[in-house]
């Protein structure tokens, strides 16, 4: 269990049955010189969408929920310095069949920018062919679901290279012909990216035959590159202290996904501009300190060293929208550090 640790003190914003009668001053809403509260345990709902209220909606005059279906083109994705750097990796592993591993905690935008590489596919019409094998109820082992096998991955290959190609039935015949298929797409001018999603899900003797699907070539030329996306317990999987897979792990560019911090005030900016909104319209400068105080975390009993930011997209997201909710029920213009912080 962890602990949310602010250093702003922690104001309680009244929620709607808190409000007191009809047409008292927003300023009298709220306790002139509240006392902070208590660092509260990190509820399940920082990862919950929140649903935006009419109310608030009509209150910041949004024409639309800036967090909610608010990905419809590249244009949504706000592209910071490090997001530009995973993009620029995913391209790179597709293009010259590379080896990357996109590691983060959920809501932390990685399958954004995998969709987001798709999509600039799409766009530029680029010779590449990304093959996503079905990852629906894989597990490590039989005994939670169902594992991933390296047949699965040749099968899903073939599906996607040839879906009108009928698959040999012994091993030896089917793996041939899967580097034959790669091997004639490559003719064709294209290159080909195996793009695993959850892959912190995925069995270790799987994680091992990848190398094998790597070491495809055609004369010099590798043939696929292979792109793992999975939350942190994919670091342990791919921990270069298991002998087992060392030898994979270490082709293996790990890229872990970093909190917004710095880039909080760029990407609110993008999210209200795309609605409409200025993000002063709608925020007090001291509540984007606000908002990254409330998202530090920290484990029971740890030290200040412990503490980690959890400022990552979603989790700013609900957080935000929980905060329009609150101020629009007690009449605030803006969201502000108070009203962050009471959330």
């Amino acid at each position: 269990m962890v602990r949310i640790h602010s250093p702003v003190a922690r104001l309680r914003v009244p929620l709607p049955k808190e409000v007191g009668p009809v047409g008292l001053h927003p300023a009298e809403a709220a306790p002139v010189n509240p006392e902070p509260t208590e660092p509260k345990e990190e509820e399940p709902m920082l990862l919950r969408n929140e649903t935006l209220s009419p109310a608030a909606r009509k209150h910041f005059k949004l024409l639309r929920n800036p967090f909610v279906d608010d990905i419809q083109s590249r244009a949504d994705v706000f592209a910071s310095q490090h997001g530009r750097y995973v993009r620029a990796a995913l391209l790179d592993a597709a293009i010259n069949h590379g080896f990357v591993a996109i590691v983060g905690e959920s809501g932390s935008g990685k399958s954004t920018l995998r969709e987001d590489l798709e999509e600039r596919i799409r766009e530029e019409r680029r010779p590449i062919i990304a093959i996503k094998p079905y990852v629906l109820a894989m597990e490590p082992n039989d005994t939670r679901g169902k594992p991933m096998k390296a047949g699965q991955i040749a099968e899903s290959i073939a599906r996607t290279l040839a879906p009108n190609v009928q698959l040999k039935s012994s091993p030896d015949a089917r793996y041939r012909q899967v580097h034959e298929l790669l091997k004639s797409s490559r003719a064709a001018g294209y290159s080909h990216l195996l793009v695993i999603e959850e892959a912190h899900r995925m069995p270790l003797p799987t994680l091992k035959h990848l190398k094998n699907f790597m070491e495809l070539k055609d004369g010099l030329r590798r043939l696929l590159g292979v792109c793992l996306i999975g939350q942190p317990e994919l670091r342990l999987l791919l921990s270069e202290q298991n002998p087992e897979v060392r030898e994979i792990v270490q082709r293996c560019e790990q890229i872990t996904m970093e909190p917004l911090d710095s880039d909080l005030e760029g990407y609110l900016v993008h999210k209200f501009e795309r609605a409409g909104l200025a993000l002063a319209d709608v925020l007090e400068a001291d509540a984007l300190d606000a908002i990254r105080a409330r998202l530090i975390s920290m484990p029971r009993g740890g030290r200040v060293s412990d503490a980690v930011s959890v400022c990552y997209p979603l989790v700013v997201n609900n957080l935000v929208c929980r905060a329009l909710n609150a101020a629009a029920a007690v009449g605030f213009p803006k969201v502000d550090a108070q009203v962050i912080g009471g959330c």
